[in-house]
């Protein structure tokens, strides 16, 4: 489990440069950007088939292919959606609600533990993320951006529940993610054509940003992440998720695109203390749980 866990915390790692590579893409709209990324990140896939062929399985159910593809491109729906529709900073703090809501909804997975230590874990992790994604600044919420609230809402339960309900179909090889990623790359492109106008990259640098993106975070982080969920510790990859915007600012300091500061170093202590508490079953052994009754 501890090796599913840490393959699964290397989609955060991935995660953590969406931003610096998609500020390098230059201005593609996002529809087309996650067009032609899921399309690389779909050739990713089929590698890996060829590098380690998928065993072979029955067939998959069709709520399977329903969860997969309502999960990839549907985040990604809802999250560009938000972002056109509320200021970037409360819409992204919302929608990174996502790993709390995985923490605590596991506790209606079978066989599953919530511990106290989970949920102030995932607190914690909350708590860093909000000094990250504001900049230690305040939050101004107003009721005229409630449509992209809304909308920033249901990306974080979108993300939470493709990543609980994967678990409950741990038996389906990882493989499959291949397809999700071709049909949100397909639909991706529809809404591009119907809802934005045509941009492309400009230059080798934008161009290899493109690739990159659909190398890691939008092409191995989900394979990657698939098998974390079905096969490792589901609440200490909840809670540990908040690393991804604090690794995505270390990412930023290092390329001279941020700078370093008091409330990126509060919200590293934060993360990371939230991150071990945890994982404290791992680490330590196990405690007393306050929510569901152990599994076979």
């Amino acid at each position: 489990m501890a090796r599913a866990t840490l393959i699964g915390f290397s989609a955060v790692a991935m995660w953590a440069l969406l931003a610096l590579m998609t500020a390098s893409s230059g201005d593609v709209p996002p529809f087309l950007l996650s067009a032609i990324t899921f399309a690389i990140g779909t050739l990713v896939g089929l590698a890996l088939r060829l590098v380690a062929p998928p065993p072979r399985h029955a067939s998959i159910p069709p709520i399977v292919w329903l969860i997969g593809t309502a999960g990839l491109f549907g985040y990604h729906f809802f999250y560009f959606t938000a972002l056109r529709n509320a200021p970037a900073i409360e819409a992204s703090l919302i929608a990174f609600l996502w790993p709390l809501l995985m923490v605590l909804g596991s506790a209606l997975l079978p066989g599953e533990r919530l511990r106290w230590h989970h949920v102030a874990g995932a607190a914690l992790g909350f708590a860093g993320a909000v000094l990250i994604v504001t900049q230690g600044g305040r939050l101004a919420f107003d009721g005229q951006y409630a449509f992209g609230y809304a909308m920033a809402a249901a990306c974080a339960i979108v993300w939470s529940t493709y990543s609980l309900i994967s678990r409950r179909f741990a038996a389906v090889p990882t493989s499959v993610v291949t397809w999700f990623c071709t049909a949100t790359s397909v639909l991706s492109l529809i809404c591009h054509l119907l809802l934005e106008a045509t941009v492309w990259p400009a230059g080798a640098t934008q161009w290899l940003a493109f690739i990159g993106l659909g190398l890691m975070p939008v092409g191995a982080a989900f394979y990657a992440w698939d098998h974390g969920v079905k096969h490792g510790n589901i609440q200490v990859l909840g809670a540990a998720s908040y690393a991804a915007p604090l690794l995505s600012t270390f990412a930023l300091i290092a390329a001279g695109v941020a700078t370093a500061s008091v409330h990126v170093l509060l919200a590293c202590l934060l993360i990371t203390t939230g991150a071990a508490l945890a994982a404290k079953d791992m680490l330590f052994g196990r405690g007393r749980p306050i929510v569901g009754k152990a599994g076979a």
